[in-house]
C-alpha cells in the first residue's frame, strides 16, 4: 500500500471517530457500525482522488476538448459512485 492510500485510510478513520464516538464501539455491533462508516469513507476518498485527478489534466490545456473530456470524465466517475460535490 502506498503512502497516500495509507493516509486516505487514516482520514477516513478520523472521520469516522468523529462521527461515532469511539467509547461506545468497544465491541459488537458497535464497532461493526464505526467501521463501516470508516470503509465508507475510505471508499469516498479513494473516488474523489482517482476523479480529481483527471481534472489535473486540465493544467495542459491541450485542447479545449481535451479539457472538456477531462472534466468529463472526472465528474461522470464522482456521480457514477455517487460521490458527486
Amino acid at each position: 500500500m502506498n503512502e497516500r492510500i495509507r493516509q486516505l485510510a487514516d482520514q477516513a478513520h478520523e472521520y469516522a471517530s468523529g462521527v461515532y464516538d469511539q467509547r461506545i464501539a468497544t465491541e459488537g455491533p458497535e464497532n461493526v457500525f464505526f467501521y463501516q462508516i470508516s470503509n465508507d469513507k475510505f471508499a469516498e476518498l479513494i473516488v474523489r482522488e482517482c476523479a480529481n485527478h483527471c481534472d489535473l489534466l486540465l493544467d495542459h490545456k491541450i485542447s479545449s476538448e481535451w479539457s472538456r473530456g477531462t472534466h468529463d470524465c472526472s465528474r461522470a466517475i464522482k456521480q457514477h459512485f455517487g460521490v458527486e460535490e
